[in-house]
C-alpha cells in the first residue's frame, strides 16, 4: 500500500466543505494511485484528510474519507508540493506524521448530536404554501447567502451561525462597533 498527497482544486474544496460527502472523487486523477492507498487530501496548502483509494470506474480518482480535518487542517508545507502537481508520492514517515497531526473526526466515531436550523420569515395564506415557498428560498440563496444555525443538543446558549461552511456573526450591531 503506497502513500500519495493529491491536490483538488479550490472549487472542489469549496464543496466539499459545504456538503457532506463519504468520498471525493477527482477528475482524471486516478494515475499511479491504486485501491487501497493512502492518500492525504491537499486544499489551499493545507492537509484536509486522511482518505484512501477506492475501486472506480473510468479515470476518476474516487477516495473515500477515513479522517476529516475541514475546520483545523495542518500546513502541507512539509510536502514540498509544487503548484502544478496534482498527485505526489509520499515518505512514509512523513505521511504517518501529517496523518496524525490532522486529527480531524474519524468516519465511524467522535460524534455528538447537534440541532441545525435555517429560520425564515414567509408569508403566506397556508402552511402548505409556507412551506412551499421555504424551500423555494432554501433552493434559492443556497449556503453562500443564507445563514444556517447550529448548537449542541441541550445548550441553546452555544448557538452560531454559518455561512459558507464557516462561522459568521449575524448580530449587526456587534458589525457597528467594528
Amino acid at each position: 500500500m503506497a502513500q500519495w498527497a493529491v491536490i483538488i482544486p479550490a472549487d472542489r474544496w469549496a464543496t466539499e466543505r459545504l456538503f457532506h460527502h463519504d468520498t471525493v472523487a477527482v477528475s482524471g486523477g486516478a494515475g499511479p494511485i491504486g485501491p487501497d492507498d493512502e492518500v492525504l487530501l491537499v486544499a489551499d496548502g493545507e492537509v484536509v484528510a486522511l482518505a484512501q483509494a477506492v475501486p472506480a470506474d473510468g479515470d476518476d480518482l474516487v477516495l473515500a474519507y477515513l479522517r476529516r480535518a475541514f475546520d483545523q487542517p495542518v500546513s502541507a508545507s512539509e510536502l514540498g508540493l509544487d503548484d502544478h502537481v496534482r498527485i505526489a508520492p509520499v515518505d512514509p514517515a512523513v505521511f504517518r506524521g501529517l496523518a496524525e497531526a490532522i486529527g480531524g473526526v474519524t468516519a465511524a466515531g467522535d460524534k455528538k448530536t447537534w440541532l441545525v436550523s435555517v429560520a425564515l420569515p414567509i408569508e403566506a395564506a397556508t402552511p402548505a404554501e409556507a412551506v412551499r415557498q421555504f424551500w423555494s428560498h432554501v433552493l434559492e440563496l443556497g449556503p453562500v447567502e443564507l445563514p444556517t444555525y447550529v448548537w449542541p443538543s441541550g445548550n441553546e446558549l452555544a448557538m452560531q451561525a454559518f455561512v459558507l461552511g464557516e462561522e459568521a456573526n449575524q448580530d449587526p450591531e456587534e458589525e457597528d462597533e467594528d
